[in-house]
């Protein structure tokens, strides 16, 4: 089933009028760190304008005479394939669209870094529908929950990550690219029992970041579950005690420090 532009775009734009000035475009730059902003009126998409657009124009000229009008523009619909999308912006250089429905009005707008966060978090229900299967197998009530949870409330099940893919996970969480984690809450505590996504669980916890996403599987028993047991046999109580070790040496542990960023010291 393809992914559709509606799914991942943002709704609440940005926009400009054709009567502002290009001083008032310098402004929403700086306040908004936004390189282009589409321009509409009536609720009618008539043009964009880009910082590209505005580099030496006068400060009182207005944005009609220097943006790029609608019939010259590249655009997209919500029922689009966001695939289909990210080949378009790769041919065109755009690093945003903006979103139409059939009257032109502007509903949103989808830039490349929602169609990589589409692809990332695609492969999370595949591994969530074989875990699902697998309590389900062993005779296991269940229910499933997409929500936040509290990060210091994970209790790890996997005592050791990878500093180079950390570093990745890091980059992702900044970016608001992560994709979900899976964890499981059962009746026994006020924890969640973290089954995928421990590189990302500790960028977290490094980082500071509150909560993250998560499919949570809840498990009608009070009873100790056999991954439990097992990470207590490895001392597992916090993300504290999960260890960071290079790639090259998984036996070597590698001790890394952190600014308040969650950027490597």
């Amino acid at each position: 089933m393809s992914v559709k532009v509606s799914e991942y775009m943002t709704k609440k734009v940005v926009t400009v009028s054709k009567d502002n000035t290009v001083k008032d475009v310098i402004k929403l730059l700086k306040e908004t760190g936004h390189n282009s902003f589409p321009v509409v009126e009536n609720g009618k998409l008539i043009g964009i304008v880009s910082v590209h657009d505005i580099v030496g124009k006068d400060d009182n000229e207005k944005v009609e005479n220097v943006m790029t009008k609608r019939e010259d523009m590249v655009v997209t619909t919500p029922d689009a394939n966001i695939m289909d999308v990210g080949r378009i912006m790769f041919r065109t250089g755009f690093s945003k669209l903006p979103v139409v429905d059939e009257e032109n009005n502007l509903i949103g707008i989808i830039s490349n870094m929602d169609v990589i966060r589409s692809q990332i978090e695609k492969t999370t229900p595949k591994k969530l529908e074989n875990i699902i299967k697998t309590y389900k197998n062993l005779g296991y009530n269940l229910k499933v929950e997409k929500e936040e949870v509290d990060v210091n409330k994970l209790k790890p099940t996997q005592n050791k990550i990878h500093a180079d893919e950390l570093v990745g996970r890091m980059y992702e969480l900044k970016k608001g690219l992560a994709e979900p984690i899976i964890a499981i809450k059962t009746k026994r505590g006020d924890y969640y029992i973290l089954v995928d996504g421990h590189h990302r669980a500790v960028a977290a916890y490094k980082m500071g970041v509150p909560k993250l996403d998560a499919y949570v599987i809840y498990l009608d028993t009070d009873k100790k579950l056999g991954i439990e047991k097992t990470a207590e046999v490895m001392n597992l109580k916090s993300l504290e005690d999960v260890k960071i070790v290079d790639s090259d040496d998984e036996n070597s542990v590698k001790v890394i420090k952190y600014n308040k960023n969650g950027v490597l010291g």
